[in-house]
């Protein structure tokens, strides 16, 4: 593992070298992803048009966002990066799927002093899948830069983590309970760790996490920075900024709660009828792949065994299954090995499959927010995706309450769902092909 490791650092060394800092021909020489040609809204279009050269960021970073196949910076990141790089604490609002991970993974890593072998920045995430997501980001965006990332979540081995802490990082990216306990083990040193984030602030806040993050906030140094990223705004975060931000820089992009490149769609069922009708889905629309939500574990494994009766490619995610299960299937998914996922509310936080244009409510949840972030899970990063929720009679007050809650319609299913909805690239003026392929009241 060292040796991979030291190999990494000299081939990187090596392609500094080959980049110099003064040549002006650096950006020509690397690994740039094809462009990305799928039509975007608003929401990540909409910017001052700003580069991330002129956030005035090491050149290696730089390197290692456009090597991501970043080109230029959303809303979010345009009004985050800069005053995160000034140094104070952030208040943010903006939608799932817009670069809130961009937003304040690149000032975290450019602050970072590769020379200095201790913790200098964590960020915190309520689950497993979304922490192991943004370590992702993080290691692929410092790809050419001398900072050791790590990531360390419940679930996995406590003895492991200890190892690696003791080998020296400077960035962690964490769940509340399994950084808690390696910083009560005196494992885990924050007394130089200046920078804090937390992203779906939220969530960290909630019930589920209670006092954890003011326990956390002990252990910091007392100058530090704290930045606060939140698709809702409750009371638990107010509280909280109020009590340990100083001064926060405000960003609110959510005078929208709605994400304007989803669709949203309902169909009247009877509760028998619902995997006959999702049968009809899956036979009609054009899926690139799809997510699909229940609000119980037993029903994912329930409806996931009957998808695959049907004949369909299915996953299944929910809380009670083991880690490594969990990880495998999330990396499988992802990777666009299935096109299929049925999973329970775990999945809806911050979770970013791009192929995903399809969601489907097979349970319509309770809560304005959750819906929210369910639909979230598909038009990611401005593109275009459909939301369909499958709706008993014992559903029509929530379908209402949460309509008008978000100040949004969601529409009955029409007979023929325009593929330029929710298919990259689909000529709006649908072939015939493409109105028997969307047909979905038959």
């Amino acid at each position: 593992m060292m040796t991979e490791t030291m190999n990494t650092n000299h081939i990187n060394k090596q392609k500094l070298n080959e980049v110099r800092m003064d040549d002006p021909g650096w950006k020509a020489k690397l690994k740039i992803p094809p462009k990305d040609t799928r039509i975007k809204t608003s929401d990540v279009t909409d910017t001052r048009g700003n580069e991330f050269e002129e956030f005035c960021l090491k050149r290696e970073l730089l390197m290692g966002i456009f090597e991501k196949g970043w080109e230029k910076p959303s809303p979010i990141q345009e009004a985050a990066i800069p005053i995160a790089l000034g140094g104070r604490d952030i208040l943010a609002r903006a939608k799932n799927g817009t670069g809130k991970t961009g937003a304040y993974s690149i000032p975290v890593l450019e602050q970072v002093d590769p020379t200095k072998d201790y913790i200098q920045a964590l960020i915190i995430v309520p689950t497993r899948e979304l922490a192991l997501q943004t370590s992702q980001i993080c290691i692929e965006l410092a790809k050419h830069m001398e900072i050791r990332v790590m990531v360390t979540t419940g679930g996995t081995n406590l003895k492991d983590d200890i190892m690696r802490i003791y080998q020296k990082v400077q960035v962690i990216i964490a769940t509340p309970g399994r950084i808690l306990d390696l910083m009560d083990k005196d494992v885990a040193n924050m007394s130089n760790c200046r920078i804090l984030v937390l992203d779906e602030a939220d969530k960290l806040l909630s019930q589920d996490f209670k006092g954890m993050l003011d326990h956390v906030i002990l252990k910091l140094p007392r100058e530090r920075q704290i930045l606060l990223f939140s698709a809702t705004f409750p009371i638990s975060v107010k509280n909280f900024m109020e009590k340990h931000l100083r001064d926060p820089y405000e960003i609110n992009l959510m005078e929208e709660l709605t994400l304007k490149g989803v669709t949203q769609y309902y169909a009247f069922v009877q509760e028998r009828q619902k995997v006959h009708c999702l049968n009809t889905l899956f036979s009609k629309l054009q899926i690139n792949q799809s997510i699909i939500f229940c609000n119980s574990t037993q029903r994912v494994e329930l409806l996931a065994k009957k998808i695959t009766e049907l004949g369909y490619c299915c996953y299944y995610i929910h809380a009670k299954m083991a880690q490594a299960h969990r990880n495998r299937v999330f990396h499988d998914f992802r990777s666009g090995l299935c096109r299929n996922l049925v999973c329970s509310d775990l999945f809806t936080r911050g979770i970013d499959v791009q192929a995903v244009n399809v969601v489907i409510n097979f349970d319509f949840p309770k809560m304005a927010e959750t819906y929210l972030h369910r639909i979230g899970r598909s038009g990611r990063f401005g593109h275009l995706g459909i939301a369909i929720n499958l709706i008993t009679y014992e559903d029509r007050f929530d379908l209402h309450r949460i309509e008008k809650e978000l100040g949004t319609e969601i529409k009955p299913i029409p007979k023929v769902i325009d593929p330029a909805l929710y298919v990259p690239n689909a000529d709006s003026n649908s072939s015939k092909d493409g109105e028997e392929q969307g047909n979905v009241s038959k």
